[in-house]
């Protein structure tokens, strides 16, 4: 016998074999309790990965805001409830008066004599007191009548009628004003046809079909032609393109809006896809410009390909982290929280650069991205969720820097989902579109609406302008003529 171990071994198997096999036994059950243990540690760790990525949200997620259902309501820093209407110390916003050139009715009211003593009283316009009053007509419609006064000649035997300008016969029933009206409503007000067909019968004293609704916004859309291939032809030219993408729907079937924001201008496309051919169709293959936005494999894919350079979303991927630091697993959080903290400090670099120089800011967002890219890379911990940040930031951590050395990109992509948001709001109103030409229709409304919105002009005015120049067979109005921002 070697040592004690061997002589107890040897006698248990000589003198007590029922215990021995009684110890082989409880042995064996505590190896299979600890494997179901291990199984079940193993479950409750999917169960609780499963149930974080069920409580994302738009902060710990690409989730669009309305998808909180429940949103807990800010509480004022001193903890009192806020008051409503005006807050205290906020400036008086007062609405401007009414030019004197935009006046139509003048009305002054006068005293012939002191109204409490009856004496004679002094005028001083200066101390005039004036209040202004807007109103709409009755009926704020004019009704024409094109009469063609026919004329019978004895050497042709026939009836001749002189002819009405060509763009009151394009017009129709319906002017260039009304006209467009109702492609606004529709698109920038999102009213339904029973709304504006209400709206017209109700306040303009007019009976319209739907069918005639369909007719004239179809001569908005073609009216506005032009100016949105205008902006299609000059979209691959940017030096800077952010881009973002939404769900649409066409009868129920799944498309998808894309939003291309160059820095004065907006374009929609709606496509089936949502790959990198929609990009290849807009931007072409020698596209020369640098594109911001999220992580999408449709734009990962489409910059490998044709060698463009990106920069993708820090927006989104602090959506991510913040989602890391949810998740049960302790080095998931510590990873999360420490990569945040970096962020935070990049842009605290950002935001603090006004008495730095140019240089100096350049240096020190350097040196932060470089510390960002080392720690996610070296130090991401070996959980599934740690694994996909680190493979992230190999692939194309770089990419979330661009920014540095082109400053006039923006290191989110919030311009193209600012652009976006009023599509998802016509698309929750509307449901979508019921064709084909009806997707072509919303793209050159949806462009026009945007656009105009970015240079501070009146879309309302540009589909007038629109309109008019498409019944006179004239140049429209452009898009790309920002000085045009009245």
């Amino acid at each position: 016998m070697n040592n004690f171990s061997d002589f107890a071994n040897s006698s248990i198997d000589k003198f007590f074999p029922a215990i021995k096999y009684r110890m082989d036994k409880l042995i064996q059950e505590n190896e299979i309790l600890r494997m179901l243990n291990l199984g079940k540690d193993r479950k409750i760790l999917e169960l609780e990965e499963r149930l974080a990525k069920l409580s994302k949200n738009s902060s710990t997620s690409s989730k669009p805001p309305s998808s909180d259902i429940v949103k807990k309501k800010p509480e004022n820093k001193d903890g009192k409830k806020r008051l409503k209407g005006g807050q205290k110390g906020h400036p008086r916003h007062d609405r401007p008066k009414i030019q004197s050139e935009e006046i139509d009715n003048w009305h002054c009211y006068e005293f012939d004599g002191c109204p409490v003593c009856g004496s004679n009283v002094e005028l001083r316009k200066e101390k005039s007191r004036i209040f202004q009053q807007i109103e709409i007509k009755e009926i704020p419609i004019e009704n024409s009548e094109h009469v063609m006064l026919g004329y019978w000649c004895d050497k042709c035997k026939k009836m001749h009628w002189p002819d009405i300008p060509d763009e009151i016969k394009i017009a129709g029933l319906f002017g260039s004003q009304f006209t467009a009206l109702i492609g606004y409503m529709k698109y920038a007000l999102h009213a339904s046809y029973s709304c504006i067909k209400s709206f017209i019968r109700d306040v303009l004293k007019i009976k319209i079909s739907s069918g005639q609704l369909v007719k004239l916004i179809s001569k908005v859309a073609k009216s506005l032609a032009v100016p949105y291939e205008e902006l299609l032809n000059q979209i691959p030219l940017e030096r800077f393109i952010n881009i973002d993408e939404s769900g649409h729907k066409t009868n129920g079937e799944r498309f998808w809006t894309w939003c291309f924001r160059a820095s004065m201008y907006v374009l929609f496309k709606i496509n089936k896809s949502r790959g990198s051919k929609v990009l290849i169709e807009v931007l072409g293959r020698e596209f020369d410009g640098i594109i911001g936005s999220d992580y999408f494999s449709a734009y990962q894919k489409y910059i490998k390909d044709f060698n463009v350079t990106v920069q993708f979303c820090i927006a989104h991927l602090i959506r991510d982290l913040k989602y890391l630091i949810t998740l049960k697993d302790p080095r998931d959080k510590e990873f999360g929280e420490k990569l945040l903290s970096y962020f935070k400090e990049l842009f605290k670099i950002i935001h603090d650069s006004s008495d730095i120089s140019d240089s100096r800011i350049k240096a020190d967002l350097e040196k932060i991205s470089e510390k960002i890219l080392t720690f996610a890379i070296e130090k991401a911990p070996e959980t599934n969720d740690g694994r996909r940040i680190k493979k992230r930031f190999i692939k194309h951590g770089k990419q979330y820097f661009q920014f540095i050395i082109t400053p006039e990109i923006d290191p989110t992509n919030n311009i193209a989902e600012q652009a976006i948001r009023f599509i998802v709001i016509d698309r929750h109103v509307t449901q979508g579109t019921r064709s084909e030409e009806g997707q072509r229709i919303a793209e050159k409304f949806w462009t026009v609406m945007g656009s105009c919105s970015i240079q501070g002009r009146s879309a309302f005015k540009f589909i007038k302008e629109s309109v008019n120049a498409y019944y006179k067979n004239i140049t429209p109005p452009s898009l790309l003529d920002f000085q045009n921002t009245s």
